[in-house]
Protein backbone atom coordinates (compact mmCIF):
# COMPACT_ATOMS: atom_id res chain seq x y z
CA UNK A 1 0.00 0.00 0.00
CA UNK A 2 1.61 3.57 -0.94
CA UNK A 3 1.85 6.19 1.58
CA UNK A 4 -1.38 7.51 3.34
CA UNK A 5 -2.16 11.08 3.77
CA UNK A 6 -3.03 12.40 6.83
CA UNK A 7 -6.71 12.60 6.05
CA UNK A 8 -6.89 9.40 4.69
CA UNK A 9 -5.44 7.70 8.31
CA UNK A 10 -8.08 10.73 10.18
CA UNK A 11 -10.78 9.00 7.98
CA UNK A 12 -9.87 5.56 8.61
CA UNK A 13 -9.69 6.09 12.32
CA UNK A 14 -13.36 7.72 12.43
CA UNK A 15 -14.11 4.53 10.97
CA UNK A 16 -12.95 2.72 13.65
CA UNK A 17 -14.80 4.49 16.40
CA UNK A 18 -13.15 8.00 17.09
CA UNK A 19 -15.08 11.12 16.23
CA UNK A 20 -13.62 13.49 13.48
CA UNK A 21 -11.47 15.61 16.40
CA UNK A 22 -10.47 12.65 18.40
CA UNK A 23 -8.70 11.44 15.19
CA UNK A 24 -7.35 14.67 14.17
CA UNK A 25 -5.72 15.35 17.50
CA UNK A 26 -4.68 11.41 17.87
CA UNK A 27 -3.03 12.07 14.25
CA UNK A 28 -1.51 15.46 15.39
CA UNK A 29 0.40 13.73 18.81
CA UNK A 30 1.34 10.96 16.68
CA UNK A 31 2.99 13.32 14.29
CA UNK A 32 4.58 15.38 17.23
CA UNK A 33 6.72 12.95 18.61
CA UNK A 34 6.77 14.71 21.72
CA UNK A 35 4.12 16.15 24.55
CA UNK A 36 2.12 18.89 23.15
CA UNK A 37 -0.32 20.60 25.84
CA UNK A 38 -4.09 21.77 24.57
CA UNK A 39 -3.19 25.14 22.27
CA UNK A 40 -0.66 23.54 20.51
CA UNK A 41 -3.07 20.26 19.65
CA UNK A 42 -5.62 22.69 18.62
CA UNK A 43 -2.97 24.68 16.35
CA UNK A 44 -1.45 21.55 14.89
CA UNK A 45 -4.83 19.85 14.45
CA UNK A 46 -7.44 21.93 13.47
CA UNK A 47 -9.53 20.83 16.70
CA UNK A 48 -11.21 24.29 17.80
CA UNK A 49 -9.41 25.46 20.79
CA UNK A 50 -13.18 25.61 22.81
CA UNK A 51 -13.17 21.97 22.20
CA UNK A 52 -9.90 20.57 22.25
CA UNK A 53 -9.37 19.94 25.92
CA UNK A 54 -12.94 18.30 26.01
CA UNK A 55 -11.46 16.15 22.88
CA UNK A 56 -8.29 15.52 24.44
CA UNK A 57 -10.09 14.33 27.77
CA UNK A 58 -11.90 11.58 25.38
CA UNK A 59 -8.98 10.58 23.93
CA UNK A 60 -7.20 9.87 27.57
CA UNK A 61 -10.69 8.23 28.34
CA UNK A 62 -10.04 5.44 26.02
CA UNK A 63 -6.63 5.08 26.44
CA UNK A 64 -5.44 6.52 23.16
CA UNK A 65 -3.23 9.46 24.85
CA UNK A 66 -2.10 9.80 28.36
CA UNK A 67 -1.51 13.00 30.19
CA UNK A 68 1.96 14.39 30.86
CA UNK A 69 2.73 16.90 34.21
CA UNK A 70 6.01 18.60 33.79
CA UNK A 71 4.71 20.96 36.84
CA UNK A 72 1.68 21.83 38.69
CA UNK A 73 0.23 23.93 36.05
CA UNK A 74 2.14 22.29 33.00
CA UNK A 75 0.07 19.46 31.58
CA UNK A 76 0.63 17.87 28.24
CA UNK A 77 -0.61 14.95 26.03
CA UNK A 78 0.86 12.24 24.19
CA UNK A 79 -0.43 9.69 22.10
CA UNK A 80 -0.20 5.88 22.86
CA UNK A 81 2.38 4.10 19.98
CA UNK A 82 -0.20 3.32 16.86
CA UNK A 83 0.96 -0.34 17.15
CA UNK A 84 -0.24 -0.63 20.44
CA UNK A 85 -3.61 1.44 19.89
CA UNK A 86 -4.40 -0.54 16.68
CA UNK A 87 -3.98 -4.07 18.55
CA UNK A 88 -5.75 -2.66 21.45
CA UNK A 89 -8.80 -1.69 18.54
CA UNK A 90 -8.52 -5.21 17.38
CA UNK A 91 -8.74 -6.92 20.44
CA UNK A 92 -11.79 -4.68 21.02
CA UNK A 93 -13.62 -5.22 18.00
CA UNK A 94 -13.19 -8.81 17.86
CA UNK A 95 -14.66 -9.32 21.80
CA UNK A 96 -17.30 -7.03 20.45
CA UNK A 97 -17.87 -9.14 17.30
CA UNK A 98 -17.67 -12.51 19.37
CA UNK A 99 -20.58 -11.46 22.18
CA UNK A 100 -23.18 -10.02 18.82
CA UNK A 101 -22.16 -13.48 17.15
CA UNK A 102 -23.65 -14.95 20.37
CA UNK A 103 -26.32 -12.12 21.40
CA UNK A 104 -28.03 -11.13 18.32
CA UNK A 105 -29.45 -14.37 16.85
CA UNK A 106 -31.38 -14.44 20.54
CA UNK A 107 -32.86 -11.23 19.94
CA UNK A 108 -33.79 -11.77 16.03
CA UNK A 109 -37.52 -13.02 15.08
CA UNK A 110 -37.70 -15.43 12.25
CA UNK A 111 -37.73 -13.70 9.27
CA UNK A 112 -41.67 -13.41 8.19
CA UNK A 113 -40.82 -12.50 3.81
CA UNK A 114 -37.92 -13.85 1.86
CA UNK A 115 -35.33 -10.83 1.22
CA UNK A 116 -34.65 -9.61 -2.47
CA UNK A 117 -32.67 -6.33 -3.17
CA UNK A 118 -31.33 -5.05 -6.01
CA UNK A 119 -27.27 -4.58 -6.55
CA UNK A 120 -27.10 -1.48 -8.64
CA UNK A 121 -23.20 -1.28 -9.39
CA UNK A 122 -20.00 -3.49 -9.57
CA UNK A 123 -18.92 -2.56 -6.13
CA UNK A 124 -22.09 -3.35 -4.21
CA UNK A 125 -22.56 -6.37 -6.14
CA UNK A 126 -19.42 -7.78 -5.06
CA UNK A 127 -19.38 -6.73 -1.94
CA UNK A 128 -22.63 -8.79 -1.47
CA UNK A 129 -21.28 -11.31 -3.53
CA UNK A 130 -18.20 -11.20 -0.74
CA UNK A 131 -21.22 -11.70 2.46
CA UNK A 132 -22.51 -14.52 0.53
CA UNK A 133 -19.61 -16.51 0.34
CA UNK A 134 -18.40 -15.60 4.09
CA UNK A 135 -21.62 -16.71 5.05
CA UNK A 136 -21.08 -20.17 3.76
CA UNK A 137 -20.77 -23.42 5.95
CA UNK A 138 -21.12 -25.96 4.17
CA UNK A 139 -21.28 -25.46 0.27
CA UNK A 140 -20.31 -22.84 -1.62
CA UNK A 141 -21.17 -22.32 -5.72
CA UNK A 142 -19.83 -19.85 -8.00
CA UNK A 143 -19.98 -19.25 -11.52
CA UNK A 144 -18.39 -16.61 -13.31
CA UNK A 145 -15.38 -14.34 -15.47
CA UNK A 146 -11.63 -14.18 -13.35
CA UNK A 147 -12.58 -9.95 -13.51
CA UNK A 148 -15.64 -10.88 -10.72
CA UNK A 149 -14.47 -14.13 -9.01
CA UNK A 150 -10.73 -12.96 -8.38
CA UNK A 151 -11.41 -10.23 -6.17
CA UNK A 152 -13.65 -13.20 -4.04
CA UNK A 153 -10.81 -15.03 -3.93
CA UNK A 154 -9.61 -14.61 -0.21
CA UNK A 155 -12.71 -15.15 1.10
CA UNK A 156 -13.27 -17.57 -0.97
CA UNK A 157 -10.08 -19.71 0.04
CA UNK A 158 -10.89 -19.19 3.33
CA UNK A 159 -13.98 -20.90 3.13
CA UNK A 160 -12.29 -23.79 1.55
CA UNK A 161 -10.05 -23.61 4.26
CA UNK A 162 -12.31 -23.91 6.76
CA UNK A 163 -14.02 -27.31 5.24
CA UNK A 164 -16.84 -25.87 2.76
CA UNK A 165 -17.07 -27.56 -0.01
CA UNK A 166 -16.77 -25.31 -2.79
CA UNK A 167 -17.29 -25.75 -6.66
CA UNK A 168 -16.35 -22.91 -9.05
CA UNK A 169 -17.07 -22.72 -12.70
CA UNK A 170 -14.84 -20.24 -14.32
CA UNK A 171 -15.27 -18.54 -17.51
CA UNK A 172 -11.45 -17.83 -18.80
CA UNK A 173 -8.14 -18.88 -17.43
CA UNK A 174 -7.38 -19.26 -13.35
CA UNK A 175 -3.71 -20.01 -12.57
CA UNK A 176 -4.46 -20.04 -8.65
CA UNK A 177 -8.01 -22.44 -8.50
CA UNK A 178 -9.69 -22.72 -5.16
CA UNK A 179 -11.38 -25.61 -4.11
CA UNK A 180 -12.71 -27.76 -7.21
CA UNK A 181 -12.59 -25.62 -10.01
CA UNK A 182 -14.20 -26.26 -13.59
CA UNK A 183 -13.14 -23.98 -16.91
CA UNK A 184 -16.10 -23.50 -18.75
CA UNK A 185 -14.94 -25.05 -21.90
CA UNK A 186 -18.31 -25.80 -24.14
CA UNK A 187 -17.90 -22.11 -25.47
CA UNK A 188 -15.01 -20.13 -24.93
CA UNK A 189 -15.63 -16.99 -22.75
CA UNK A 190 -15.73 -14.36 -25.83
CA UNK A 191 -18.41 -16.87 -26.98
CA UNK A 192 -20.32 -17.13 -23.58
CA UNK A 193 -20.32 -13.22 -23.17
CA UNK A 194 -21.72 -12.64 -26.91
CA UNK A 195 -24.46 -15.44 -25.70
CA UNK A 196 -25.21 -13.80 -22.64
CA UNK A 197 -24.60 -10.15 -23.35
CA UNK A 198 -22.99 -9.98 -20.01
CA UNK A 199 -20.43 -11.56 -17.69
CA UNK A 200 -23.00 -13.62 -15.51
CA UNK A 201 -21.96 -13.66 -11.85
CA UNK A 202 -23.86 -16.79 -9.75
CA UNK A 203 -22.82 -17.10 -6.32
CA UNK A 204 -24.84 -19.09 -3.48
CA UNK A 205 -24.61 -21.05 -0.13
CA UNK A 206 -25.39 -23.42 1.85
CA UNK A 207 -28.44 -23.22 -0.31
CA UNK A 208 -29.48 -20.10 1.95
CA UNK A 209 -28.79 -17.06 -0.08
CA UNK A 210 -27.61 -16.29 -3.65
CA UNK A 211 -26.57 -13.31 -5.62
CA UNK A 212 -26.97 -13.51 -8.99
CA UNK A 213 -25.83 -10.46 -11.53
CA UNK A 214 -24.11 -8.94 -14.23
CA UNK A 215 -21.12 -6.79 -15.51
CA UNK A 216 -20.80 -5.25 -18.96
CA UNK A 217 -18.44 -2.23 -19.72
CA UNK A 218 -17.71 -1.45 -16.29
CA UNK A 219 -21.93 -1.55 -15.71
CA UNK A 220 -23.42 -4.00 -13.34
CA UNK A 221 -26.49 -4.73 -11.85
CA UNK A 222 -28.12 -7.96 -9.94
CA UNK A 223 -30.14 -8.86 -6.70
CA UNK A 224 -29.32 -10.86 -3.54
CA UNK A 225 -31.79 -13.18 -2.40
CA UNK A 226 -32.37 -15.87 0.16
CA UNK A 227 -36.10 -16.51 -1.54
CA UNK A 228 -35.53 -20.29 -1.67
CA UNK A 229 -36.82 -21.17 -4.95
CA UNK A 230 -34.46 -18.35 -6.54
CA UNK A 231 -31.58 -19.85 -4.72
CA UNK A 232 -32.53 -23.68 -5.77
CA UNK A 233 -32.04 -22.20 -9.75
CA UNK A 234 -28.70 -20.45 -9.45
CA UNK A 235 -27.40 -23.85 -7.02
CA UNK A 236 -28.51 -25.83 -10.52
CA UNK A 237 -27.25 -23.78 -12.88
CA UNK A 238 -23.60 -24.17 -11.92
CA UNK A 239 -24.26 -27.43 -10.79
CA UNK A 240 -25.79 -28.47 -14.37
CA UNK A 241 -22.95 -27.04 -15.60
CA UNK A 242 -20.14 -29.16 -13.77
CA UNK A 243 -22.28 -32.08 -14.25
CA UNK A 244 -22.11 -30.90 -18.22
CA UNK A 245 -18.39 -30.86 -18.58
CA UNK A 246 -18.26 -34.37 -16.37
CA UNK A 247 -20.33 -35.61 -19.17
CA UNK A 248 -18.33 -34.28 -21.75
CA UNK A 249 -15.20 -35.59 -20.63
CA UNK A 250 -16.43 -38.64 -21.69
CA UNK A 251 -16.73 -37.64 -25.27
CA UNK A 252 -13.53 -37.57 -27.80
CA UNK A 253 -13.43 -34.41 -27.71
CA UNK A 254 -13.85 -33.78 -31.78
CA UNK A 255 -16.78 -35.19 -31.47
CA UNK A 256 -18.22 -32.83 -28.60
CA UNK A 257 -16.88 -29.99 -30.27
CA UNK A 258 -19.19 -30.85 -33.72
CA UNK A 259 -22.01 -31.82 -31.67
CA UNK A 260 -21.86 -29.06 -29.36
CA UNK A 261 -21.60 -26.20 -32.27
CA UNK A 262 -23.49 -28.09 -34.96
CA UNK A 263 -26.83 -29.85 -33.27
CA UNK A 264 -30.30 -28.27 -34.13
CA UNK A 265 -31.34 -28.27 -30.88
CA UNK A 266 -28.62 -26.37 -29.20
CA UNK A 267 -28.02 -23.54 -32.07
CA UNK A 268 -31.71 -22.80 -31.33
CA UNK A 269 -30.87 -22.43 -27.49
CA UNK A 270 -28.13 -19.88 -28.20
CA UNK A 271 -30.35 -17.98 -30.53
CA UNK A 272 -31.32 -15.40 -28.49
CA UNK A 273 -27.82 -13.60 -27.88
CA UNK A 274 -27.34 -10.73 -25.78
CA UNK A 275 -31.25 -11.02 -24.52
CA UNK A 276 -30.56 -12.11 -20.81
CA UNK A 277 -28.32 -9.41 -20.17
CA UNK A 278 -30.68 -6.89 -21.16
CA UNK A 279 -33.48 -9.00 -19.16
CA UNK A 280 -31.40 -8.28 -16.44
CA UNK A 281 -30.42 -4.73 -16.91
CA UNK A 282 -34.22 -3.90 -17.59
CA UNK A 283 -34.96 -3.18 -13.91
CA UNK A 284 -38.28 -3.14 -12.29
CA UNK A 285 -41.18 -4.21 -13.99
CA UNK A 286 -42.81 -2.15 -16.25
CA UNK A 287 -39.72 -1.22 -17.46
CA UNK A 288 -39.13 -1.09 -21.63
CA UNK A 289 -38.75 -5.20 -22.67
CA UNK A 290 -35.96 -5.82 -25.12
CA UNK A 291 -37.46 -6.30 -28.44
CA UNK A 292 -38.50 -10.27 -28.78
CA UNK A 293 -37.17 -12.49 -31.25
CA UNK A 294 -39.57 -13.18 -34.30
CA UNK A 295 -40.55 -16.91 -34.50
CA UNK A 296 -40.28 -19.16 -37.55
CA UNK A 297 -42.53 -18.12 -40.23
CA UNK A 298 -43.28 -14.61 -38.60
CA UNK A 299 -42.08 -11.71 -40.34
Amino acid sequence: MGRMSQQSVIEELQRLGMSGYEAKAYVALVAAGTPLNGYEVAKRSGVPRSTVYETLAKLVGRGAAYEVRAGEASVGYISLPPSALLDRMRRDFDSSIDTLREALPQVASPPQVRLVHNLSDRESLLARAEDVVAAARDDLFLSGWPAEIEPLKPVVRRADDEGVDVSVVMFGDDPDPVGTTIPHRFSTPDVALENLGCRLLVVAADREQAVIGGVVNGDAWGVFTDDPAVVLVAVEYVRHDIAMHLIAEKFAPDDFESFWTSDPALRRLRADHGIPAALLARGPVGASAPPRRTRRGQH
